[in-house]
């Protein structure tokens, strides 16, 4: 399980090209309603979280290709705020919290190495407030701005923290 999660995680952008393209054409080709896109978004929230906006979002792979030709801080917020408009990711954010499948974290076999943090695009922008590992912060997994990118799944080397029921 976790070495397929690891490739899935590694083509997560080749994932989101085609994805996010079949949903364009979708709706723009074959006149898919957005409600439809909608009701996917809210069923993939309820079940994983908000995963759509990284994984599948035709306007999520327009960001990505700009935040890879910026590495700036800006940037990576800026990914943030294209999503204010979206009600994908609000109601899918807001899931994150409820959501069936979640990031937890295996405390026992945990070294406190911080590597989850520093894969953590979440905690890159806001150390102060959130942390995989220490348990006085917030966890990013169940903030509405958490994505489930699950790059801190698989950069930690323990396996301590896993995404599942």
């Amino acid at each position: 399980m976790q070495k397929t999660l690891k490739t899935l995680v590694h083509s997560r952008f080749i994932i989101l090209a085609i994805i996010g393209i079949s949903t364009y054409v979708a709706v723009s080709y074959f006149n898919v309603s957005l409600w439809y896109i909608l009701l996917i978004g809210v069923v993939l929230g309820i079940i994983f979280g908000k995963v759509f906006c990284r994984w599948g979002c035709p306007m999520g792979l327009i960001m990505e290709i700009m935040m890879s030709l910026s590495g700036s801080g800006k940037m990576r917020q800026m990914y943030q705020y294209h999503k204010i408009g979206c009600p994908i990711a609000w109601i899918s954010g807001w899931l994150n919290k409820f959501s069936l499948f979640r990031i937890q974290l295996k405390t026992e076999s945990c070294k406190t190495c911080g590597i989850c943090d520093k894969a953590c695009y979440i905690v890159s922008m806001e150390p102060i407030k959130y942390s995989l590992y220490k348990s006085q912060k917030e966890r990013p997994g169940d903030s509405y701005t958490c994505s489930k990118c699950l790059k801190c799944v698989v950069e930690c080397p323990n396996g301590s923290l896993q995404f599942k029921m």
